[in-house]
C-alpha cells in the first residue's frame, strides 16, 4: 500500500514514479480532486518528463469516471496552466516535480480562478480520499462519465501576458533564454513571437531526463552556461526557466546574476506606476530594498512567511497588485494571484528595452545591500539548533526578534533569518547587511552556533 504522507507535500504531491506513486494512484488523486472541488468541469496539463502524459490521462479518467468533463491542454507550462484555471473558471491540475530529476513527478492543484489547493485548502481531503479510496477500493462510477476533451491555450496565454506589459516601443534586445530542456522551450517561443527582440535559446529541446544541466537556476551551477553565452553573444539580458517554467532568473549583459529581490524591487516600481497606492507583498528573506523601494514608489509593502499559499492568500486578503519571493516566484493581480516567471521576465525586457543603459546599471537602484544568499546546514535536532541560536541573540542591545517564519533577528546594520526546511532535515540561513564584511561576520558567527 502506498505511503501517502512521503509524497502528500504541504502544497502539492510530488514523489518517484513509479516506486512512490504510479498511474493507478494518479487515477484517485484525479476522482478525489473531482470530489473536493465538487466540480462539474476541470481543466488538466503536464510538462515534458516521460511520466507526464500517462499520469495525466489516468487523473483525467479518474475525474471523468465521477461525472466530470476535463479538458485537456497537453504540453503546459505551470503558469499556462494556472492561465487557464483563470480563464476558464476551472479547477486545474498540473503535472510537473519542477526542478526535481527526472524520476520524480507530482501534481500542482488549484481551484477555479488558479486559487490555490494546499494542506489547508483541500489536499488534506484529498489525500483523506485517496488513502481511503486505497483500502476500499475505487468509487462508484457516475451513471453518466464526463467528456475528455483537448484544448490548445498557448497562444491565448501568451497573448494575455502581453496585454500586460507594453513591449511596443522597446528599442531592440539581444535575449540569451536558457529553457533547461524544461518548459520554457515550449512557451518562450510564441510569447516572444514578433518583439523586438533577437532570441539565443539554449536547450530549448523538450527532455524530462534533463541532459544538460538540472533546470533548477537558483544553484548557480545551473547557470554557467547561460552566463557563457550571454558573454559570448554580447547580449543584453540571460534569462533561465525552472522544469515547469514558472521561476525566472535574469543575467546582467556581463553574465552575473541579477537578485530576486532586485527584480521585485524593479516590477514593483513598474506595478505601482500602473496602480499608484498600491499593495505589495513580499516575505520576509527578500531584501531591505523592496519595501524601501515600494514606499519611494507611493505604494504599501506587506512583510509574509515564505510560500506561495501564504503569498496568494495575503494577495487576495489585501488586495495586492504584485507580489515577490526571494526564489524569483513572481505574483501578479492580473494573472488571478498566481505566480507567472513569464511576466516578469516581460516587465524586465520593456524596463530594460525603455532606456539605453545596460541592465548592470538599470538595477543597482534596486540592489542596495550585500546578501549571503541561502546557505543550508544539515542537522541532527533542527529545533534544539534554532533554540540555541535564539538563545544567543536574545540579549543583543538593538536587536529585534520575531518568529513570523523561523527566526529573524534585525539590527540597523543587519538581519538574518534562520528557518527549518520542510522536507529535510536542514536549517536554511539567510543574512543582508550594508556592507561584505559584515554578511561574513554575521553568517560564520550564526553558522558556527547552528553547526556546533
Amino acid at each position: 500500500m502506498a505511503d501517502l504522507s512521503q509524497i502528500v507535500k504541504a502544497y502539492d504531491v510530488r514523489g518517484v514514479v513509479p516506486d512512490q506513486w504510479d498511474e493507478s494512484l494518479a487515477e484517485l488523486f484525479g476522482a478525489a480532486f473531482a470530489r473536493v472541488t465538487d466540480a462539474s468541469a476541470i481543466v488538466v496539463g503536464h510538462d515534458m518528463r516521460p511520466s507526464s502524459p500517462g499520469l495525466t490521462r489516468a487523473f483525467a479518467r479518474g475525474a471523468a469516471a465521477l461525472g466530470v468533463d476535463v479538458t485537456e491542454i497537453g504540453l503546459c507550462s505551470t503558469d499556462q496552466l494556472y492561465f487557464a484555471s483563470g480563464q476558464l473558471g476551472l479547477p486545474g491540475a498540473m503535472f510537473t516535480a519542477s526542478h526535481n530529476p527526472a524520476q520524480y513527478n507530482g501534481i500542482k492543484m488549484c481551484r477555479a480562478g488558479a486559487a490555490p489547493v494546499g494542506q489547508d485548502t483541500g489536499l488534506s481531503e484529498i489525500r483523506a480520499l485517496v488513502e481511503g479510496w486505497v483500502a476500499t477500493g475505487a468509487p462508484e462510477p457516475a451513471a453518466t462519465p464526463g467528456t475528455i476533451t483537448e484544448q490548445d491555450v498557448l497562444a491565448d496565454y501568451a497573448a494575455h501576458l502581453r496585454s500586460l506589459v507594453d513591449l511596443g516601443r522597446i528599442r531592440r534586445l539581444k535575449v540569451v533564454v536558457d529553457a533547461g530542456n524544461g518548459m520554457g522551450g515550449h512557451t518562450v517561443p510564441t510569447v516572444l513571437d514578433g518583439l523586438p527582440v533577437d532570441l539565443v535559446p539554449m536547450y530549448f529541446e523538450l527532455d524530462g531526463t534533463f541532459p544538460n544541466h538540472e533546470a533548477n537556476p537558483l544553484d548557480p551551477a545551473n547557470l554557467v552556461d547561460l552566463q557563457a553565452r550571454v558573454r559570448e553573444t554580447g547580449a543584453d539580458i540571460g534569462l533561465a526557466f525552472d522544469g515547469d517554467a514558472d521561476r525566472c532568473f535574469a543575467v546582467d549583459e556581463r553574465g552575473e546574476p541579477v537578485s530576486p529581490s532586485a527584480i521585485t524591487a524593479l516590477v514593483a516600481a513598474r506595478e505601482l506606476a500602473k496602480h499608484p497606492g498600491g499593495t505589495i507583498i513580499h516575505n520576509l528573506i527578500t531584501s531591505w530594498s523592496v519595501p524601501e523601494v515600494v514606499e519611494e514608489h507611493g505604494g504599501k509593502a506587506v512583510r509574509t512567511r515564505v510560500g506561495h499559499s501564504f503569498i496568494k492568500q495575503e494577495m487576495a486578503r489585501t488586495g495586492a497588485i504584485f507580489g515577490g519571493e526571494h526564489s524569483a516566484h513572481y505574483y501578479f493581480r492580473d494573472f488571478w494571484n498566481a505566480d507567472t516567471g513569464m511576466l516578469a521576465a516581460l516587465h524586465v525586457l520593456a524596463a530594460l528595452g525603455g532606456q539605453d543603459g545596460p541592465l548592470s546599471e538599470l538595477v543597482r537602484q534596486y540592489d542596495r545591500y550585500a546578501a549571503s544568499g541561502e546557505i543550508n546546514s544539515t542537522v541532527a535536532d533542527q529545533a534544539d539548533r534554532a533554540a540555541a541560536v535564539k538563545a544567543a541573540y536574545e540579549g543583543l542591545e538593538g536587536a529585534t526578534l520575531d518568529e513570523l517564519d523561523g527566526l529573524t533577528v534585525t539590527t540597523a546594520d543587519w538581519w538574518f533569518n534562520l528557518r527549518a526546511s520542510n522536507t529535510e532535515p536542514l536549517l536554511r540561513l539567510n543574512v543582508e547587511a550594508r556592507d561584505e564584511a559584515t554578511v561574513t561576520r554575521v553568517r560564520d558567527e550564526v553558522l558556527a552556533i547552528v553547526r556546533a
